[in-house]
Order: structure tokens, then C-alpha cells, then sequence
């Protein structure tokens, strides 16, 4: 990806991906198995624009981070160019 090649985003089903406990006590509104997240699973990065909007509300404040947040101040940071 162009902000940082260490990540590869997919689409996942939200039973498919461990998000914090915190994060799925703020998802009440979609069955696990049905909505999608664009993430990076293994760094924890999640792409907003192609996430359920209450999704993506319910990881922010977690030690998941968006990627414009992951890029600008996150770990991400130190690998802009």
C-alpha cells in the first residue's frame, strides 16, 4: 500500500478478526458474520472508508488504529517518506 508497504489490507468478517472486547460491546446493530472490516489484521489497522461507520466508531480509542491515524501518528509514522 502507498502509505506503507508493511501493510496488506483485506476483507474480513468481524468473527473472523479478534477486536477488542470493548470495541464489539459497541457493535450491536449487525451480526458478526455478516459485516466486513478492511483491515490489516496483524498490525491493527483498519481502513475507515471501507468500514462499517459504527465499526469503525467502536475501535477508535482501542489499541486498534485507522490508517490515516496509523500514517500520521502511529508507528506508521516513522516509515513516511
Amino acid at each position: 500500500m502507498e502509505r506503507d508497504p508493511d501493510l496488506q489490507f483485506k476483507h474480513y468478517t468481524l468473527d473472523e478478526v479478534q477486536l477488542p472486547s470493548e470495541a464489539l460491546g459497541r457493535v450491536s446493530h449487525v451480526s458478526l458474520s455478516e459485516v466486513e472490516i478492511c483491515c490489516d489484521a496483524d498490525h491493527h489497522v483498519f481502513n475507515a472508508e471501507h468500514t462499517d461507520p459504527q465499526v469503525a466508531e467502536a475501535l477508535r480509542g482501542t489499541h486498534w488504529f485507522e490508517l490515516d491515524e496509523w500514517a500520521t501518528h502511529g508507528p506508521g509514522a516513522t516509515n513516511a517518506a
